[in-house]
């Protein structure tokens, strides 16, 4: 959703609605880009991290479905416009040449921006559905909220482990 949107939100139902389908549209994205990184990985334990994480993804876009489901509206994708800049950043990374350990130090932080943007709309669409008194769509929401954290908190444990300290050598 950009910032200066001609979109009109007139219940926050729609606005609901709208970030589930921005939601799926990030996770589908993110579904094709994390064996690009796991294949890019040089360090064994991001690899693993990454592969973790897209068997994780999928299981976010079934829960967005059932979600769908749940409030009645057939799965759709929303452009997600921060997710495409995200990945388009990650590409470059993906591209870049030269030290193993360096671009696994820039794997993880292009991936850690995708966690934190999915951590915020994670956040942000739980938040709607309890307001909406939608707790089933809350309940998934948080179990992918608490997913993206932990991959989030793997990410930093393994560049703190091993893959910052090796990049300085």
């Amino acid at each position: 959703m950009g910032i200066f949107s001609s979109i009109t939100f007139n219940s926050l139902e729609e606005l609901f609605e709208y970030e589930l389908k921005d939601l799926y549209d990030a996770e589908h994205r993110l579904v094709e880009t994390l064996p690009k990184l796991a294949e890019k990985s040089s360090s064994a334990a991001l690899k693993m991290a990454f592969q973790k994480h897209l068997q994780e993804t999928e299981k976010h876009v079934e829960r967005l479905e059932s979600i769908f489901d749940h409030i009645g509206i057939e799965p759709d994708r929303e452009k997600c416009d921060a997710m495409v800049g995200l990945i388009k950043e990650g590409q470059q990374v993906l591209d870049a040449e030269g030290d193993m350990n360096v671009l696994d130090a820039a794997l993880i932080a292009a991936a850690q921006r995708a966690e934190h943007y999915e951590m915020a709309a994670y956040g942000s669409a739980r938040a709607f559905a309890r307001q909406l008194g939608n707790e089933y769509a809350a309940e998934l929401l948080e179990q992918t909220l608490d997913e993206e954290k932990r991959a989030d908190q793997k990410l930093t444990e393994i560049a703190e482990s091993s893959v910052n300290p090796a990049s300085t050598r």
